[in-house]
């Protein structure tokens, strides 16, 4: 009752301070938050470390070494004697009509008798075997007595003749061998159960050592437990320490998620707004450069127009010349005449109509600074951590104060119960446990002194037979000498039969006793092994013990009954030994979660309904953010009404694809050029090179600038189209998604900071849960580890199975061999001796004479009577023989030998 009540305090101190359900592992991967330019990380790995390891000393382990093969061979004799399954449901059904209490007039019952029958079947092999150890024990002494009886009275080769055969040496070898033999299996046999018997007292002395070490492990059970509670325990800081960490970071991280919801639709609308301020700025720099060039062509025209006027004057001079009329020069010179037309402008750029009235209304527009109205919208919209640190800090701070509570009565609630005076208590326990044990160890080696020495006295009995039977074959097998007669024989040889005969006598006197020996074992070794050692082994005897309703009708099962006065629990023997060799957890091996489910504080403590309201509380106005102001919205409607559709683009286009000039003038200059070389040498052909010098310097200084600006006009008239085309469109689009994004800050954000507030609550609970989750596998795996247990049931089966039963079955198993073996070795020894103790009487050999017996028949009758010996004379005197003279005259008449009866 002191254990029962010491180990209910310990269980409960272990349930009481963790425990958890098996949850699955909180999914780490959360939607990406975005503050700013970077991401709220994912749900953390937290690291609770080891907890703190007990090693224990005990190794249930045990390798019998050589004798291990006589163990095989036993428990293969077991097996041939009764190689039945084991009878879980006979022994079952047994044992639940003996915790009924049967009744002797019910043995009579069909079922009983069935019973019974099926025990008989079961038990056949050693019913068997106990009927003929019986037999040979009831019979050996009265064979015994009445074969002293029959050699009394000069029978059962109690006569001391020995007749005469022609195959004598050959029997006498035989039985000699034959007696080696069966001598060398009794000495097997007595060395089998000699080895058994000292086994048992060395591996006694060995369980000293198991005792110690499952004592100590106990303790060391009950001392590192606490430590691995507090451990625990201590842990939930880790955990309350990343949510309050999480907390502080309310901003970034729930904010963050927020904003990176909002994003998709806001950050869009400001990055089309932000666009439209470069358009400006591009729309601008077009329209300054339309005006600059179109100044600069109109200039450029009427300058380019007087110098070609001037000119194609001068060359029209120049061709009048009175030389131009001669022949083939004339011709020349009317191909140079007929160009001249060629020598004008191509593009007027004066009726262009100008751009300044746009460039003037975009300039105002861009006197407000759009891009820093947009930038603020940014700003604002960046701010939204901030926005829910600041209306989110009384949430935390209620949130902090309530994990604190949660903490304190965790620790508090770990020590309701008092558990250092129960494991002090409970060490104690083991330590006088120990001792009183340890004062039982003389009396164990003094009991186990005395069963050593009758094993030894036992196996001395056999061991004198042996050495009668050894002696007996030394001495009449030195002394013995074939030449010598049956009467004649010598001292040694007579000693030798006469050993052999004690042999025979000590054999009939103590094989009864060896074999009431051998059978008791056996019935209660075998049966042991058979019914307790083997099941034990493949554990089909817990199946017998976890047997449902075992014990009464109204209790399922037997441990939770004794342990939790609860018998429905699903607890069994078999699976806490099983939990318990892997070295699980007690909590889970003795399904301590049924009785005290820690998983129920645990929601009630550290996420109960307070904190769910408090989260559910959580209330973020984003309604302050304004993306854009309304200075900015006009500033982009203004934009769009410049009037830069109201260009005339075709006419700027028109006169853009336009040469500058007719006629390039290099090539004019060329082509002159080379009509001046085909005139004769003189004034005039110099006259038309200087006038093609004079093109090409025209060329050069007024209508390549004139082109550059040509370029650049065509340019900024195809940007001004292109951005003047779909100028309203656009604006209305950016206006309408800023419209849109404001629309869902100020309307939808309050689902989007509840989808969010979820995601992070559900954060912070994963961190709790992966807590929860460690003390789950540490209270299966790691606290209390329960091997102890496991070792206590090994060191029993060793201790029991090993050491004691396998070594009485060896021990009958060799002593049984003996006995069997007394038998041959009686037979053969007593057939034996007659060849080596010297006789009392002998057959003699006499030589006759033949004759006929059908014509001597009187002859044949006076031999005969002379001859034949009175049998009641020779009952009288064993000193009578034939006289000497009539033999010698039989011997010379004979003619063969005839053998006298």
């Amino acid at each position: 009752m002191l254990w029962n009540a010491r180990l209910a305090l310990l269980l409960l101190y272990c349930c009481g301070s963790c425990s958890w359900a098996r949850e699955q592992q909180p999914e780490s991967s959360e939607e990406p938050a975005r503050a700013d330019t970077h991401r709220a990380p994912a749900t953390e790995v937290l690291e609770f470390g080891y907890v703190p390891s007990v090693v224990y000393e005990t190794h249930a382990y045990y390798e019998p070494g050589a004798i291990g093969l006589l163990f095989h061979m036993v428990h293969a004799f077991l097996y041939a004697v009764q190689p039945n399954p084991f009878p879980k449901d006979l022994i079952v059904k047994l044992l639940q009509q003996n915790m009924g209490g049967i009744k002797p007039e019910e043995l009579q019952k069909p079922e009983n008798v069935v019973l019974t029958l099926q025990a008989i079947y079961y038990e056949i092999g050693f019913i068997v075997l106990t009927v003929l150890g019986v037999l040979f024990l009831m019979l050996m002494p009265l064979v015994g007595f009445f074969f002293c009886l029959c050699r009394c009275c000069e029978n059962c080769g109690g006569e001391m003749h020995q007749r005469h055969r022609k195959n004598a040496d050959c029997q006498r070898g035989f039985y000699t061998a034959s007696l080696i033999a069966s001598s060398v299996f009794i000495t097997v046999g007595v060395l089998v159960a000699y080895t058994a018997n000292h086994n048992i007292t060395t591996r006694i002395k060995s369980t000293r050592r198991l005792v110690s070490t499952n004592i100590r492990d106990l303790k060391s059970f009950a001392n590192y437990t606490p430590a691995q509670i507090d451990y625990l325990t201590a842990q939930y800081t880790t955990a309350k320490n990343k949510v309050l960490s999480d907390l502080d970071n309310i901003g970034p991280l729930l904010g963050g998620r927020i904003q990176n919801q909002l994003e998709k639709e806001v950050v869009p609308a400001l990055d089309n707004a932000l666009r439209m301020t470069g358009a400006m700025r591009e729309t601008k720099e077009a329209l300054e450069s339309v005006s600059t060039s179109l100044e600069t062509l109109q200039d450029g025209t009427g300058k380019l127009q007087r110098s070609l006027q001037s000119e194609r004057a001068s060359l029209s001079n120049t061709l009048n010349d009175p030389a131009c009329s001669n022949g083939d020069v004339s011709h020349t010179c009317n191909n140079v005449r007929g160009t001249l037309s060629q020598l004008a402008i191509s593009a007027n750029f004066n009726g262009l109509p100008d751009v300044s009235p746009q460039l003037t209304n975009l300039e105002t527009v861009m006197r407000t600074d759009l891009s820093y109205i947009v930038q603020m919208g940014y700003s604002a919209f960046n701010d939204t951590p901030r926005m829910v640190s600041e209306q989110t800090r009384g949430v935390v701070s209620r949130v902090k104060a309530l994990l604190d509570k949660s903490g304190a009565d965790i620790v508090g609630f770990t020590k309701m119960f008092p558990v250092e005076p129960a494991l002090v208590n409970f060490t104690k326990f083991l330590t006088e446990g120990q001792k009183n044990i340890e004062a039982y160890y003389p009396q164990i080696d003094q009991f186990d002194f005395y069963r050593w020495i009758a094993c030894v006295v036992v196996c001395c009995i056999v061991v004198l037979i042996l050495a009668f039977n050894f002696l007996g074959l030394m001495c009449g097998s030195c002394g013995y000498d074939k030449n010598t007669t049956p009467t004649t024989r010598g001292c040694l040889s007579n000693t030798g039969g006469n050993l052999l005969m004690a042999g025979v006598g000590f054999s009939f006197i103590f094989s009864w006793i060896l074999m009431g020996v051998v059978l008791t074992t056996f019935v209660a070794g075998g049966n042991m092994e058979k019914l307790v050692c083997e099941p034990l082994a493949n554990r089909q005897l817990f199946k017998v013990i976890d047997t449902p309703y075992l014990v009464h009708p109204g209790k399922k099962n037997f441990l939770p009954g004794l342990l939790f006065q609860d018998p429905h629990l699903e607890l069994t023997i078999g699976s806490l030994y099983s939990d318990c060799y892997e070295n699980s957890g007690i909590y889970a091996a003795l399904q301590l979660e049924n009785k005290f489910n820690f998983i129920k504080f645990i929601n009630a403590t550290v996420y109960n309904q307070e904190l769910a309201n408090i989260f559910e509380g959580v209330k973020v106005d984003l309604q302050g953010i304004i993306l854009l102001e309304q200075e900015g919205k006009d500033n982009l409607i203004n934009f769009a009404n410049t009037g830069l559709g109201e260009i005339n683009y075709q006419a700027y286009l028109s006169e853009v694809n336009k040469g500058v000039t007719v006629v390039d003038l290099l090539s004019f200059a060329n082509e002159l050029e080379a009509q001046a070389d085909h005139l004769p040498r003189g004034a005039l052909g110099n006259a038309l090179k200087g006038h093609a010098s004079s093109i090409r310097q025209i060329h050069k200084e007024q209508v390549l600038p004139m082109e550059q600006a040509m370029s650049s006009l065509s340019q900024s008239i195809t940007l001004l189209q292109t951005t003047s085309k779909d100028l309203p469109t656009k604006v209305t689009n950016v206006l309408s998604a800023i419209d849109a994004a404001e629309y869902l800050i100020a309307n939808n954000a309050s689902h989007v900071v509840k989808q969010e507030t979820e995601k992070y609550v559900k954060n912070l609970v994963g961190y709790f849960k992966q807590y929860t989750n460690w003390v789950q596998n540490s209270l299966t795996l790691e606290v209390a580890q329960c091997k102890p247990i496991s070792n206590i049931i090994d060191s029993l089966e060793i201790v029991g199975c090993s050491f004691i039963v396998d070594s009485v079955n060896t021990f009958w198993f060799g002593l049984g061999g003996c006995c069997l073996f007394l038998i041959p070795s009686i037979i053969i020894s007593v057939k034996l001796a007659k060849f080596y103790r010297r006789m009392d009487t002998e057959d003699v050999f006499d030589d006759y004479p033949s004759y006929d017996t059908m014509t001597r028949p009187d002859q044949h009758k006076q031999w005969y009577g002379k001859l034949e010996l009175d049998k009641s004379s020779r009952e009288s005197s064993r000193t009578n023989f034939i006289p000497e003279e009539e033999k010698r005259e039989y011997i010379q008449t004979s003619q063969s030998p005839q053998l006298l009866p």
